[in-house]
């Protein structure tokens, strides 16, 4: 009977602690719901948030303190972790430092600006705005995979699909000297700057890069053969691009500066006196001289041709100029080499190189 009694004492125990595991699973179960309700909750007003169009997605309408502060320290840690690891060559190298020169000045200046240049047409606008590198002492890992994979959301583009590693770090070696640059000093480390052809399509100026036309050719020597390389370009194969170097060539002609500047990106560089022009600083000077040089100038076309490079069209053209300097006749070969890119339907021109040399006297 002892033992029949103790059990039957146990009984109410057991059945409570059921009760109370009863409880329990039933409390997470409804958290578990109100959960999932919350979540849903959230994912339906964050999809009502992205398709309302409430959100300005405008650059001139900057985040938050917050919002940026977040998506900096996002941005810094990323590359940090990704660049650790990279095996920095010798930057100390002269022709390397002498490369990235020209490549900065071909591909940079225009957002990370260059000694002595206060600011660019396209900086102002850019959101967030790029570091400006005549200024600042950039780590050589984080910079080349900066320069290599460039930044999602922002102007900074991956080079690494049209530069190798080589190249890209001739880029580094050069910012690692940049700072430290007077204007002079950077005016001539790009004047001597090696003309290799990818330097060249982005539209670098090296010693016999001079677009000589502009302001005559003063001295009794005819100028050097031009290097710019036409190969490969056919007649036609870009028939829309071509057009656009067409046109650029009339409007210079009929002194139309507005249909000049029309025909330019935003991003456009310019060869020409023997060394590289941001569009802000082609218009207010060598654009004037060059509408000045051909107007009354007769051109005889020679060859026009244009090819396709990834997603850039290049258009080369090759042309007999008459007219007059200081009112003595003057004849000169000239070679042009634009790159365009497209947009919509039509063309715009992000690099032009110019390269001439007096001909004989008849």
């Amino acid at each position: 009977m002892a033992d029949l009694y103790s059990t039957s004492n146990s009984l109410p125990v057991f059945a409570s602690g059921f009760e109370g595991k009863q409880d329990m699973k039933k409390q997470i179960r409804q958290h578990g719901i109100t959960v999932a309700v919350v979540l849903g909750l959230l994912t339906v007003g964050a999809g009502a948030f992205v398709y309302s169009g409430i959100y300005n997605i405008g650059a001139d309408d900057h985040h938050t303190k917050p919002v940026f502060a977040v998506l900096q320290a996002l941005r810094d840690r990323s590359i940090q972790r990704r660049s650790e690891d990279i095996v920095v060559p010798n930057l100390e190298d002269p022709q390397l430092i002498l490369k990235g020169a020209g490549q900065y000045a071909a591909m940079c200046t225009g957002c990370h600006l260059k000694p002595g240049m206060k600011d660019s047409e396209i900086r102002p606008g850019l959101y967030p705005q790029p570091p400006n590198l005549s200024r600042l002492q950039v780590d050589p890992r984080e910079a080349f995979w900066v320069i290599k994979h460039g930044i999602k959301m922002s102007a900074m583009p991956a080079w690494g699909g049209s530069h190798d590693d080589a190249t890209i770090w001739s880029m580094v070696a050069f910012l690692q000297k940049l700072p430290a640059m007077t204007p002079s000093q950077y005016k001539d480390i790009v004047a001597r700057a090696p003309a290799d052809d990818d330097m060249q399509m982005e539209g670098e100026a090296g010693p016999s890069h001079e677009h000589e036309h502009a302001a005559g050719v003063s001295n009794g020597s005819p100028a050097p053969e031009s290097p710019l390389n036409l190969t490969g370009l056919t007649p036609g194969a870009v028939p829309r691009a071509e057009a656009v170097a067409q046109a650029l060539g009339e409007a210079l002609q009929r002194g139309d500066r507005d249909a000049v500047l029309a025909l330019l990106a935003a991003e456009v560089t310019a060869s020409e006196s023997g060394h590289v022009e941001s569009r802000e600083s082609y218009a207010a000077g060598h654009l004037g001289a060059d509408i000045e040089f051909m107007k009354g100038a007769s051109l005889t076309p020679i060859f026009i041709g244009s090819g396709m490079q990834g997603e850039f069209a290049v258009v080369g053209r090759e042309s007999d100029i008459h007219t007059s300097v200081d009112g003595r006749p003057e004849s000169l070969r000239s070679v042009e080499r634009l790159r365009l890119r497209r947009v919509g339907a039509s063309w715009k021109i992000v690099a032009i190189e110019w390269q001439s040399r007096r001909l004989p006297s008849p």
